[in-house]
């Protein structure tokens, strides 16, 4: 698996962002990417090292259009605890 199909976006949500000043980066991920890829994939791109990562499988949910029923495709969520003092400059002000 290549290292820049591992990392699909950052995850934007109240919950992650307070979760930023604790030095823990929440992204979505590949469904094949496992803890070590994923480790890796942030070394490489933002060059921290990663202390701890959690992973979740998020499940879809059932949605309805006029009369029809379906649901929206489950995905992967990684959760990064990086290294003491070491931080990701993604959503900083400038």
């Amino acid at each position: 698996m290549d290292i820049n199909d591992v990392i699909i976006r950052p995850v934007l949500s109240e919950k992650s962002t307070d979760l930023n000043a604790k030095g823990k980066y929440v992204f979505r991920v590949a469904m094949k990417a496992n803890k070590v890829i994923i480790r890796k994939a942030v070394k490489d791109m933002f060059n921290v090292t990663a202390e701890k990562v959690n992973v979740v499988v998020v499940r879809g949910k059932k949605k309805r259009v006029r009369h029809q029923y379906g649901n929206t495709p489950a995905w992967k969520k990684a959760v990064v605890t990086l290294k003491k003092g070491e931080k990701i400059d993604l959503f900083e002000n400038q």
